[in-house]
């Protein structure tokens, strides 16, 4: 981006719902870890930055790599301390991908999908391309087809692999109720014994279960189903004080900084 262009600048279009693009030049933002329900890939253009979600630790990212999160997936990228880093971050709807892979790859495996860190420049330049078309008065039909193509011709990409952590069958089952309570009233305060109560565990044993499935302890979960669920109340136009009402905020300000944490811009900014 140029130096005239602003920091944090988002491409959405109506005719296109299952894609959203960023871009961000020498942000000094730190993510909370987070999740997100789409599948996203990010590219680092400038800058040291620092990717946390994977079980043998950070993982240093450089200019021109290219980061494949699958949706769901427990991550946070960062600058380094005291840096700052430009990057561009392209969210795709789940459902969305699925059935662009079925259309030319059929069958699916049942494995739980890697993050996958690559470093190669054709893949990165093609990205930045992709990116660059995204965010241009071109049009849809040519936007979507290059999207198509750049999926089809990287989403079998060898790269440094980032397994999902292995999941007991048992925890997940167990705090099934758990979560399906926290889903049905995101903007309720659920109490820990309610929790445990639902997964037939002490407070101690369900934090710990929850934490090793979602990677993540109840309260955060339930902080980032808000903030996805206001991102799209937010491209839907919705006022920012609504949103925040809505979600079960203690106040707009309490939502500004919580949002600010998970999306690296505030609310007015992302709307």
């Amino acid at each position: 981006m140029s130096a005239s262009d602003s920091a944090q600048a988002f491409w959405r279009d109506p005719a296109m719902p299952f894609a959203e693009s960023r871009r961000a030049c020498e942000s000094r933002a730190c993510y909370r870890p987070h999740h997100h329900p789409t599948f996203s890939i990010g590219a680092v253009d400038g800058g040291q930055s620092v990717f946390t979600g994977a079980e043998v630790g950070p993982v240093s990212l450089f200019p021109g790599t290219l980061v494949f999160v699958p949706a769901a997936r427990v991550h946070a990228c960062n600058p380094f301390p005291g840096k700052a880093w430009s990057y561009q971050m392209l969210h795709l709807d789940a459902d969305w991908l699925h059935a662009v892979r079925q259309e030319y790859a059929g069958a699916e495996s049942a494995a739980p999908e890697p993050v996958r860190v690559i470093t190669d420049q054709e893949a990165y330049g093609r990205f930045c391309r992709l990116n660059a078309l995204l965010f241009s008065g071109a049009e849809r039909c040519d936007k979507e087809a290059a999207l198509i193509e750049f999926i089809g011709d990287f989403d079998t990409e060898q790269g440094l692999c980032v397994a999902a952590p292995g999941i007991p069958s048992h925890l997940a089952g167990q705090i099934r109720p758990a979560l399906e309570r926290l889903r049905a009233v995101p903007s309720s305060s659920i109490t820990l014994d309610e929790l445990a109560r639902l997964a037939a565990m002490s407070r101690y044993q369900m934090i710990r279960a929850f934490r090793a499935v979602t990677g993540m302890t109840p309260h955060a979960w339930q902080l980032n189903l808000r903030i996805n669920l206001a991102r799209a109340r937010l491209r839907d136009g919705q006022a920012i004080s609504a949103v925040a009402q809505h979600l079960g905020f203690a106040d707009q300000a309490h939502f500004q900084r919580v949002f600010k944490a998970h999306v690296g811009v505030t609310p007015g900014r992302y709307r």
